[in-house]
């Protein structure tokens, strides 16, 4: 292995020690955040760094680099010491010092801060790779990246409303209603939001849902951040990444907007069914357990669809383990 490829692999031990600390940050914030949009956030950040956990540590076993403990333990440290959280905070913090609103809106401001490495991370590890020919690398890197981009909109955009919640919210603060004390009310939730996600849609109704987002849609309700921003080509190497809600809905603001050819041409490219119904909004672990029980067709339909889209290791290492054991 070269000098070149060697600091690939130390920088994906870094970034995968950064998101296996950030889990657990991540669910100590979400134990002292009540009921509301901003939970919902974190709730949806913490499922996405779980998920980009899994990929890195899958591309450093691709490269043939298992844990470095000493890397690992520097790297946890590092993004606990960056955030300026303990990863052992409870809401039982709540009852010292300021207010619970006070403390959710530093919480966000430490969420802001830690977006901001974790996109320089990747945005390195995506030039490194991309210098030394491992495209493979480059392209986790970007995707992940895009991630932590929207994560960090969405803080930004979610900091005022917290802010007028110390201001004019004091004593509004319910620790019944925080993530810890919801855990089993959330776990039954959960399981609903799971079964919804994963209900039979008629066909055509992706399309048809995102076409009413898109039609009424500005620009900070894209799902790719700073989107008026982004150059046609920037903005076609994150298309891959969205549901077919989401290419539904770019496509019709994009044709009411710039109306680029390239965008457009795109967008094309991924529009169609998905393997099953529920696909897009479906963990790797779920859908891991769904090529299971799939016939050889649907996982097939899967794989080939996932190359297009996502592309994410664990779920096409499982469709190509379902289909050499067909």
């Amino acid at each position: 292995m070269t000098r070149s490829n060697q600091k690939v692999v130390q920088y994906l031990e870094e970034a995968h020690a950064s998101e296996a600390g950030l889990v657990r940050v991540l669910q100590s914030q979400i134990a002292m955040t009540p009921r509301g949009r901003y939970r919902t956030v974190l709730e949806r950040h913490l499922r996405e760094t779980r998920e980009h956990e899994r990929r890195v540590e899958a591309r450093l076993g691709e490269l043939g680099h298992g844990d470095n403990p000493i890397q690992v333990g520097i790297g946890v440290a590092e993004t606990v010491l960056a955030q300026g959280l303990a990863i052992a905070k409870t809401p039982l913090d709540l009852l010292r010092g300021s207010g619970g609103e006070e403390k959710v809106l530093k919480n966000a401001k430490d969420a802001a801060a830690t977006e901001a490495l974790e996109i320089a991370t990747y945005t390195a590890i995506e030039r490194l790779a991309r210098d030394v020919g491992d495209d493979e690398t480059a392209r986790l890197a970007a995707s992940i990246r895009a991630d932590e981009e929207r994560m960090l909109a969405r803080i930004l955009d979610e900091i005022p409303k917290l802010t007028d919640a110390v201001v004019g919210g004091e004593g509004s603060y319910d620790v019944a209603k925080t993530g810890a004390a919801d855990a089993a009310r959330g776990a039954a939730r959960k399981t609903a939001a799971k079964a919804k996600r994963t209900a039979r849609r008629a066909p055509g109704a992706a399309r048809a849902e995102g076409t009413a987002r898109g039609a009424v849609a500005g620009e900070r309700d894209l799902p790719i951040a700073r989107y008026g921003k982004r150059t046609a080509d920037e903005i076609a190497a994150r298309l891959p990444e969205l549901t077919q809600v989401e290419l539904a809905q770019v496509d019709v603001y994009e044709r009411r907007t710039e109306n680029r050819a390239t965008v457009l041409g795109r967008i094309q490219t991924l529009r169609g069914a998905e393997p099953w119904s529920g696909y897009d909004s479906q963990t790797v672990d779920e859908i891991r357990t769904a090529l299971g029980k799939a016939d050889e067709g649907t996982t097939r339909a899967a794989r080939e669809y996932e190359r297009a889209h996502k592309q994410r290791a664990g779920v096409l290492e499982a469709a190509e383990r379902e289909l050499a054991s067909a």
